[in-house]
């Protein structure tokens, strides 16, 4: 299975990057860093610059159809970037559409509030994006970690890096439930 996390050439927060992709390459799956840019991504211990990861693969030159499911790491500026980019919207709504797992934590579900997947679904994120999340039609709850499997697919949120324990396991689960992949 691969495993597409898509983030900013600048402004994941490393920690909610670093601990699922862990997650995902320990249960023998693929991660690949996806970005709007080629090169590298910047990611931050908070406002502080911490480690530089390579980027896989961009936005626009690899598709939905090449990964199983997606991760969303947070960071209060990593999603700002995706979200305004027409290339990364699209490519989170073709998960949504095509039924892949999605999941975010912290902001990230900023991105899905931009790619118009969030309606009559019940997330939780960062509490700062509870407003946005309901004026977008989601339920938005005040949970560790909270698994909404709703057709066409299923999403995974968290919201702070202390729920990330929590959200790797269920994201590893429900990525093991998904179809094997390439």
């Amino acid at each position: 299975m691969r495993v597409a996390f898509l983030v900013a050439p600048e402004g994941v927060e490393q920690v909610e990057l670093e601990k699922p992709w862990w997650a995902v390459q320990a249960q023998g799956r693929q991660p690949r860093l996806v970005s709007t840019e080629n090169g590298e991504v910047q990611a931050f211990h908070h406002l502080d610059k911490a480690d530089t990861f390579p980027v896989d693969d961009v936005v626009g030159t690899a598709g939905p159809d090449t990964y199983d499911a997606l991760v969303l790491p947070g960071g209060v500026a990593n999603p700002d970037a995706p979200r305004t980019d027409a290339r990364a919207v699209a490519f989170v709504r073709d998960f949504f559409r095509a039924g892949r797992p999605v999941a975010a934590n912290c902001h990230g579900p900023w991105t899905l509030v931009e790619a118009g997947t969030v309606g009559g679904r019940t997330l939780t994120s960062w509490p700062g994006l509870a407003t946005d999340l309901r004026n977008a039609g989601a339920t938005w709850v005040d949970e560790e970690v909270r698994v909404c499997r709703a057709a066409p697919g299923t999403f995974i949120t968290s919201r702070r890096p202390d729920d990330l324990d929590a959200f790797c396991t269920a994201l590893v689960d429900e990525f093991g439930a998904a179809s094997p992949g390439r």
